[in-house]
């Protein structure tokens, strides 16, 4: 989650195999103080890599490139931060809007052209950091949205029990309902959207909420008569939490 001194900071990268059009780009993001360069690269192979390990909130990307176009890059991304095209072609709108991209940029694209689009994407990003940061409510019960079955869904901090990655899904159970709810969204992402002080990451595919334990022993721990393994590499941070909490 964004903290309160870099939550108007849009995080951004660039993808185009032509030097030039990617040095032009660079300079225009330079240009407007709400946007951070993370990256520029020239392969989207090399870019795929790097989301890999890094939170992004926009991309600017060319399509018509070699190895993998812009689209199919787009494709292949499970959880896919804000897009904007920049590309040379215009037949590539429609299949662009059906991917969800928040604008398209026909090269050469005029400053005041690129002003409108990451306008566009700044005011999107706000709305998303809103709805995202904890609101306080009756008796300061805290609470976060999540996507699921096609609808943004309230959930209580409180009423969680734990969360089980399923590579590209989470589910979420929540106390006293039978079936846990299913979002599209890693395990890292959501992780990102919890309480650090209520809820712990303990293996590869669980995060639990650290007071909804009724009990604990050196490789599993015990919610709701559910029994959920603790990693190795995660034992000594549970612990330390655990104790603390």
């Amino acid at each position: 989650m964004l903290s309160p001194k870099n939550r108007d900071i849009v995080k951004c990268i660039a993808i185009d195999d032509e030097p030039f059009a990617l040095e032009i780009l660079a300079d225009d993001i330079h240009k407007i103080s709400f946007l951070e360069l993370a990256g520029v690269f020239s392969s989207a192979l090399d870019a795929e890599q790097f989301l890999q390990n890094n939170e992004i909130d926009l991309i600017f990307l060319d399509i018509q490139m070699p190895t993998l176009t812009g689209t199919q890059f787009l494709r292949r991304l499970t959880a896919p931060p804000m897009v904007i095209f920049t590309t040379a072609y215009e037949h590539y709108a429609l299949e662009g809007y059906d991917l969800s991209i928040i604008d398209y940029l026909l090269k050469p694209i005029p400053f005041e052209r690129f002003l409108r689009a990451v306008n566009k994407a700044f005011e999107l990003h706000l709305l998303k950091i809103k709805a995202e940061t904890p609101k306080i409510v009756t008796e300061e019960r805290l609470f976060f949205f999540i996507h699921s079955e096609y609808k943004q869904i309230k959930l209580f901090y409180d009423e969680v029990l734990y969360i089980e990655g399923l590579k590209d899904y989470v589910k979420i159970y929540i106390k006293n309902n039978t079936r846990p709810i299913l979002t599209r969204m890693n395990l890292k992402t959501i992780e990102g959207k919890l309480l650090e002080s209520q809820f712990c990451r303990v293996h590869q595919s669980y995060i639990v909420s650290l007071d909804k334990i009724t009990s604990f022993q050196k490789t599993k721990l015990l919610i709701d008569k559910q029994e959920i393994p603790i990693g190795r590499r995660f034992i000594d941070i549970f612990k330390a939490k655990y104790h603390e909490a």
